[in-house]
C-alpha cells in the first residue's frame, strides 16, 4: 500500500507548481485526501483537504486563494495546483489518506491519517 507524491521542484516566487499523488496497493478512491507540508525545523502543517467525493474542500488560511486541491477517483490520484508561490511555501509536501475524520477532529489533525506519501520537495526562491 503506497502513496507516491511527485511534482516538486525549484520555482521562482510568483510561479506555479502542480503536485500529484498516486495510490497503489489498494483503492483510495473512498478516502479523504489531504496535503501537508513541513519546512525545516517546523512542525508538519495542514495545507488542503478534499473529501472522498470531491464535494468538500478545505484550505489552510495561508494558501487559500492560491492553491487548489482536486482528485480523480477513476485514476485514484489527488492533485495540488499551487499558484503565486512564495518563499514561505518552501517545504516538503506530503499527501495523506484517511478513511474518515476522527471524532472531534478536523482534516488538519495529523495523527488522523492512515497512509502517507514519501514527500516531494518544493523550493521557492525569492
Amino acid at each position: 500500500v503506497q502513496l507516491q507524491a511527485s511534482g516538486g521542484g525549484l520555482v521562482q516566487a510568483g510561479g506555479s507548481l502542480r503536485l500529484s499523488c498516486a495510490a497503489s496497493g489498494r483503492t483510495f478512491s473512498n478516502d479523504n485526501k489531504s496535503w501537508f507540508r513541513q519546512a525545516p525545523g517546523k512542525e508538519r502543517e495542514f495545507v488542503a483537504a478534499i473529501n472522498w467525493s470531491g464535494v468538500r474542500k478545505r484550505y489552510a488560511d495561508s494558501v487559500k486563494g492560491r492553491f487548489i486541491i482536486s482528485r480523480d477517483n477513476a485514476k485514484d490520484t489527488v492533485t495540488l495546483q499551487m499558484n503565486t508561490l512564495q518563499p514561505e511555501d518552501t517545504a516538503v509536501y506530503y499527501c495523506a489518506s484517511q478513511r474518515s475524520i476522527p471524532t472531534g477532529r478536523g482534516y488538519s489533525y495529523v495523527a488522523g491519517y492512515d497512509y502517507w506519501g514519501q514527500g516531494t520537495l518544493v523550493t521557492v526562491s525569492s
